[in-house]
């Protein structure tokens, strides 16, 4: 994230305040539509310049295309903590694993036969749900050190808990011992990592001297993600004032659900090209990444606030989904049952009825 983009953000948001809503929500949709363009282009050109640089397709699904579709969070939550919006921040790597797991999963479940596959679900499952645990556990003993968990309302943020900049660090570097571990795995059961390089079928066979032209693309694919989030956080910020709503509120649902579509348009995707595998594995990929890559870094540029509607709606919620999944995974057979999609698509609908009725007395503090 680079000074002169983060001082134009930061330009913008006067100019924003002056504009009419419908102005803002148009603006919020383009820079929403710049994250998915931008996460299409940054996942095909790392899998050209990968591929060009001779990495194995088994490297290349590990790591390259889900770091590429979980892009556009990262960019937005380390913006938003650049920019002081803890909340927003955080509330976008928590709410986005609520929408990849409640909303995603549950309508994916619905809509087809999902396998359940032992071996990825043994391993990264596992990791998925220790993941939210861990960014719960770590925000909990914080709130047990600080003597609670603070008031609600922005006038009280200096009350609140405060996860460091060493935790982030911490996270940042459990995400590399995650990549390391997704390779070798990866490297026991090899059609995983086909199955996932399928996103990039359309991307041709690299030719001679395409190296340069894929790292062009590249940096053209991270700058479109990161002029999007640049405009969606200073847009989101203003709306949340204009309507009188806690940041995590829009952070949790609008920006979670806009920064999720990404894995929302490749499970869609998945299930039309029978890559039902892909689509599980990209919806448990995505939630840990939401820890350790979104959360972790974002804690790295700043020092994240936990409001307190975190310890009482957004991290129960989140673990919940989590839970659930599991207990699916645990009691099922050879595929996920299309009924077991109901009640986290019940969970997620929850949610968001839970913040639209919490978000008018939050704002009232």
């Amino acid at each position: 994230m680079n000074t002169m983009s983060l001082q134009l953000a930061f330009a913008l948001e006067p100019w924003l305040g002056r504009q009419g809503t419908w102005v803002l929500w148009l603006l919020c949709a383009a820079g929403i539509a710049a994250l998915v363009l931008g996460a299409d282009r940054t996942v095909e050109a790392a899998v050209r310049l990968a591929r060009r640089l001779g990495m194995s397709p088994i490297i290349i699904g590990a790591t390259v295309v889900s770091l590429g579709t979980t892009s556009p969070e990262m960019f937005t939550s380390v913006t938003a903590a650049f920019r002081g919006r803890s909340g927003l921040a955080l509330a976008n790597g928590v709410g986005s694993i609520i929408c990849d797991t409640g909303l995603i999963f549950g309508l994916s479940c619905l809509l087809a036969s999902l396998p359940l596959d032992r071996f990825v679900l043994n391993r990264h499952g596992w990791l998925q749900l220790g993941s939210g645990v861990l960014l719960a556990g770590i925000c909990g003993a914080l709130a047990l050190v600080a003597g609670g968990i603070g008031t609600p309302g922005p006038e009280h943020a200096a009350e609140w808990v405060v996860l460091p900049r060493w935790m982030g660090a911490g996270m940042a570097v459990l995400l590399g011992v995650y990549l390391w571990l997704s390779v070798r795995w990866a490297r026991q059961r090899p059609e995983i990592a086909a199955d996932l390089s399928a996103q990039a079928d359309h991307v041709p066979p690299p030719r001679p001297g395409a190296a340069a032209g894929a790292a062009v693309m590249l940096a053209v694919g991270l700058g479109i993600v990161i002029a999007g989030s640049n405009v969606l956080i200073p847009t989101v910020t203003v709306l949340a004032e204009r309507y009188r709503l806690p940041a995590d509120f829009l952070g949790a649902t609008v920006v979670a659900f806009g920064t999720s579509l990404p894995e929302l348009v490749t499970a869609i995707a998945a299930i039309a090209k029978g890559h039902k595998g892909l689509l599980v594995g990209n919806i448990i990929g995505a939630d840990i990444l939401n820890v350790l890559f979104v959360v972790g870094l974002s804690s790295c540029a700043a020092e994240l606030k936990v409001p307190p509607t975190f310890y009482y709606l957004h991290f129960p919620v989140m673990l919940s989904v989590l839970v659930l999944l599991r207990v699916f995974i645990q009691t099922g057979g050879a595929t996920f049952r299309r009924w077991q999609g109901l009640p986290l698509l019940a969970i997620y609908v929850g949610y968001v009825a839970a913040l639209l009725t919490l978000a008018p007395h939050l704002a009232g503090h």
